[in-house]
């Protein structure tokens, strides 16, 4: 498959379109799998492009290298698509750690300078800007409403007001990984850039399921492991950089993949490609990059794109089930379900109910969920139904 649509893509609406995407999801056969907010099992289409890889590096070796070294490029078409971005301003990458990194250590940073970020961030969104402490760069981390204790959502102005003239830029997460509060993004974007503040979007718990046009929200930089939503291997992410400000950034990693003669190794002359691509250096992880390439086409395919997603409507729609049903056996969905900032991310309890043993005992029966925060954390994609739905209410509502 290149990286125009297919030719068997799926219907695009109603439960066969669903039928037929959970039909590409081997997990199904086994599992009611709500753990996606943690690591996805991949898609069949990404099982098969492993396999695919795997038996030709075994049999053929290098010699299908330029065909994989294409189909790379087809993955970061197909990225760009889902973004609404140029494929220039699409990088690579192993994971969001790696993506946020070229931004913390190769921003122009001065002494004195601060970055804000929403207090109850996911770890890989809080070290790489405190390590910057030792150049005179200040982590603001701004608390939100609800901490500790319940379930917090992002205050845009709280945050703004955490700004000042050496506020260089202001990080969050699209959707929060505990509770699943979903940020407006131009909102948040529009009020910064008005401040001349730079935004970084950690992209992990929103790309795959929801739209967002980068070019219309104005985004600057975002990044996103492929390992959760995008139902790709772990080891294989994206990276945007709007184009302005590839010249901003000092590049990092720099490698034979980086400059603009790429594979003429004889000639030496340090000239860095125009592109984001600068920041991919050396040899990628190519069955990991054609895998993910391989489910994005897929969630392309079901209607995920950067200004509608049936995907994202069906996951809301399964995740909404799954909230009633849960009250309708004693729990209590904790996550703030306000029409436009609703995820995936559902966190609940049992009341009376250690969280982490009704996980491990909702494994045996085939059913995974989470925890985080001390709370239960479901979190479905669009192929679950409600079949899977009731396997988990069962689960819960079974005695130990």
């Amino acid at each position: 498959m290149t990286g125009e649509h297919a030719d068997n893509a799926p219907p695009n609406a109603g439960d066969d379109a669903w039928a037929a995407m959970r039909a590409r999801m081997p997990i199904a056969e086994t599992w009611a799998y709500f753990d996606h907010a943690a690591v996805a099992p991949i898609s069949g289409p990404a099982r098969e492009a492993i396999e695919a890889w795997s038996r030709e590096a075994a049999h053929t070796g290098a010699a299908a290298w330029p065909r994989w070294a294409q189909a790379a490029e087809q993955t970061r078409a197909v990225a760009a698509e889902i973004l609404n971005a140029q494929a220039s301003e699409i990088a690579l990458v192993p994971n969001t750690t790696s993506g946020i990194t070229l931004v913390a250590e190769g921003f122009p940073w001065r002494s004195g300078d601060n970055i804000v970020v929403p207090a109850g961030e996911f770890p890989s969104n809080l070290y790489p800007w405190m390590n910057l402490a030792d150049r005179g760069v200040q982590t603001r981390r701004v608390a939100m409403d609800g901490e500790p204790g319940t379930a917090a959502m992002l205050d845009v102005d709280r945050l703004l007001d955490a700004c000042d003239d050496r506020t260089r830029l202001i990080s969050l997460s699209w959707v929060g990984y505990v509770t699943g509060w979903r940020v407006n993004v131009k909102q948040v974007v529009e009020a910064a850039h008005r401040r001349g503040v730079l935004v970084f979007l950690d992209a992990i718990q929103g790309l795959g399921v929801f739209p967002l046009d980068a070019a219309e929200t104005g985004v600057d930089f975002l990044a996103a492991d492929g390992h959760k939503w995008m139902l790709g291997p772990e080891g294989a992410g994206l990276f945007y950089c709007r184009q302005e400000h590839l010249a901003r950034l000092r590049p990092l990693g720099v490698g034979w993949n980086s400059v603009v003669q790429g594979h003429d190794f004889g000639r030496i002359d340090l000239t860095l490609r125009d592109e984001a691509a600068r920041y991919e250096g050396g040899s990628q992880n190519l069955a990991g990059v054609l895998a993910l390439g391989a489910s994005l086409r897929m969630l392309r395919d079901f209607g995920l794109g950067p200004n509608t997603s049936a995907v994202g409507e069906r996951v809301l729609e399964i995740s909404e089930l799954a909230c009633r049903r849960i009250e309708q056996i004693g729990g209590k969905v904790v996550s703030r379900r306000t029409a436009e900032h609703r995820s995936g991310i559902v966190a609940f309890e049992m009341p009376g109910r250690d969280p982490q043993a009704e996980r491990r005992r909702l494994l045996k029966r085939g059913v995974a969920v989470n925890s985080r925060g001390g709370w239960l954390r479901l979190s479905p994609h669009a192929y679950n139904n409600a079949e899977d739905v009731e396997r988990l209410a069962e689960g819960l509502a079974a005695e130990s």
